[in-house]
């Protein structure tokens, strides 16, 4: 069964639930008018009941199917509302309520006309597997300098020297991205054309790298047109491809959005779910306001979906406890409601809240506001808490991961390793070849590190050409043999500049918490100390926890 076949089905489900409910609600809230009291305020509370139920309906019936009934529940709420707000409830208001619930009965039998089932492909794709590069390129001797560069940051390469083999495979959905060498063709507009042509045959366009010796202003507008992404000059800087390929990739995309909803409802809450995992997209449900912030602290959502009216407690008051704490400043608020009062979404909105989308909602216009959302918090978090010329963590944050991690460690008794690493000589790289240059150095190892190391594992820029990486779940000598493979891999890129080619390498230190000591404090400066030990030793080295019991 395919992912669309299974949404279908869970949708299906979820869809006979909500009709079972309505044949349980729907009678129990006729007789629930029935008996309501005539006077304030013995009505009071029976009346706020009602009007949480009718709610309830208003937001949910659209979406599974039936739009009048849930237009006439939002009447029947406006109606509710209307008197507690007057405090009142004679008999001929009780009267057109007891109208109301039995139209309601009767629109529960009409035909329904459900929204249609979200599209079976995601809205963004999770790749945990090396990355396949397509090249065309011709030239031997720089194809596989090329082959060798990509493939130490932990690509793999497949390089194509006839166009007639490259056509053959393109329209398949193997590669992930595309660099292609025009320069020295005279027919690079032609070829581009063709290119375009291919990238229109794909189910999804591919990620595009040109090399050229043109630069004007016709071919570059072709070269857009035809999905170009990058595009270099010859001689190739390959560290700067790298970057730009790392770039295309996006690493904003390189986990699922994960969205909290907040809602009482746990029947709508499920499709909102189910939708919204059918577009990758990971989803946990609240139901009980009162463990939203603990929720929060071990799921750290990009997005959170409010209902604004749930019993005893408002989306507004929920959003703003949230914004009560400065860490969750970043993460977008959303209210997904029925309210439809202008009025009051603006004073919800004020409250705290970033944005509205009022209930019911298509699968299709659920994904794309609640996607779109999603990408801008995180583009904003990234902004605020990484790097940009890496973008790895910065200093702070960096060393907040490495406090989460060693009080989990101690906490699991499961080991943790914290590694220095230092970009040897870089002074002399900056003087030589300039800081821009050095400034490739840099962003070159954060691309290896990051390419190398697991998902679990954090990275910061530490401070200029200084990094950290903290690796959960890996003793100290799993941690320097990781290190010392990517050391080699560092050895071996060629970095280009005007006045020449030239290597770097790296020096590291590594401690760790682990048995049979479980001791977290002291770790970043034991690892400190490691990395001056690895200096002192003549750099190019790693040491670790497992080398010296002293330093």
């Amino acid at each position: 069964m395919d992912k669309a076949e299974q949404l279908h089905q869970r949708l299906a489900i979820l869809a006979k639930g909500f009709r079972a409910r309505l044949d349980n609600e729907l009678p129990a809230l006729d007789k629930q008018m029935r008996e309501l009291p005539e006077s304030w305020p013995a009505a009071a509370d029976s009346l706020q009941r009602t009007r949480d139920q009718l709610h309830k309906l208003a937001g949910a019936a659209g979406t599974f199917g039936y739009p009048a009934l849930g237009s006439k529940a939002h009447e029947l709420e406006y109606q509710v509302r209307d008197l507690i707000e007057q405090q009142q409830c004679d008999n001929a208001a009780r009267q057109a309520l007891i109208e109301g619930v039995i139209e309601l009965a009767q629109l529960r039998h009409s035909a329904t006309t459900e929204s249609p089932t979200a599209p079976a492909e995601p809205a963004s794709e999770y790749v945990d597997r090396p990355r396949v590069i397509y090249v065309f390129e011709q030239d031997d001797q720089f194809a596989k300098r090329l082959r060798h560069t990509l493939e130490s940051f932990g690509y793999q390469v497949i390089l194509h020297s006839t166009l007639d083999e490259l056509q053959q495979v393109l329209t398949t959905d193997k590669a992930d991205a595309l660099i292609f060498d025009l320069s020295g063709g005279a027919q690079s507009t032609e070829l581009l054309e063709n290119l375009q042509r291919l990238q229109d045959q794909r189910h999804k366009p591919l990620p595009l790298i040109l090399i050229s010796d043109r630069e004007d202003f016709t071919f570059q507008l072709s070269a857009v047109r035809a999905g170009a992404q990058g595009l270099f000059p010859t001689p190739v800087d390959l560290t700067a491809l790298e970057n730009q390929l790392e770039r295309c990739f996006n690493n904003l995309h390189s986990e699922p959005f994960r969205i909290l909803l907040v809602d009482d409802d746990e029947t709508l809450a499920q499709r909102y779910q189910a939708v919204l995992n059918s577009a990758a997209m990971r989803v946990e449900i609240v139901s009980d306001p009162r463990i939203l912030l603990e929720r929060m602290d071990a799921f750290l959502p990009d997005v959170i979906l409010m209902d604004i009216n749930m019993p005893n407690y408002s989306g507004p008051e929920l959003a703003q406890m949230i914004r009560l704490n400065d860490s969750w400043l970043r993460v977008p608020v959303v209210y997904l409601s029925a309210e439809t009062d202008a009025t009051r979404q603006k004073d919800a909105l004020f409250k705290a809240g970033d944005d509205f989308i009022t209930k019911p909602i298509s699968d299709n216009a659920l994904i794309n506001a609640v996607y779109s959302r999603a990408q801008r918090a995180r583009l904003l978090s990234q902004a605020l808490a990484r790097d940009s010329l890496t973008g790895l963590l910065k200093h702070a944050d960096i060393k907040e991961q490495i406090e989460i991690e060693l009080e989990r460690a101690c906490r699991t008794r499961r080991p943790v390793s914290i590694a220095m690493i230092d970009i040897d000589h870089f002074k002399s790289v900056n003087d030589q070849y300039g800081h821009a240059v050095g400034d490739n150095v840099i962003r070159a190892l954060a691309n290896l590190l990051r390419q190398r190391l697991r998902k679990i594992d954090r990275l910061g820029r530490y401070g200029g050409e200084e990094f950290v990486a903290v690796l959960p779940d890996c003793h100290a000598e799993d941690a320097k043999r990781i290190l010392d493979e990517i050391r080699v891999a560092f050895n071996e890129l060629q970095f280009s500049a005007s006045n020449g080619l030239f290597h770097c390498s790296f020096s590291a230190g590594v401690s760790a918490c682990q048995a049979p000591l479980w001791e977290t404090s002291g770790q970043l400066a034991s690892a400190d100390a490691r990395l001056y030990l690895a200096k002192s030793q003549g750099r190019n080295c790693i040491v670790s926890t497992a080398d010296t019991t002293q330093v």
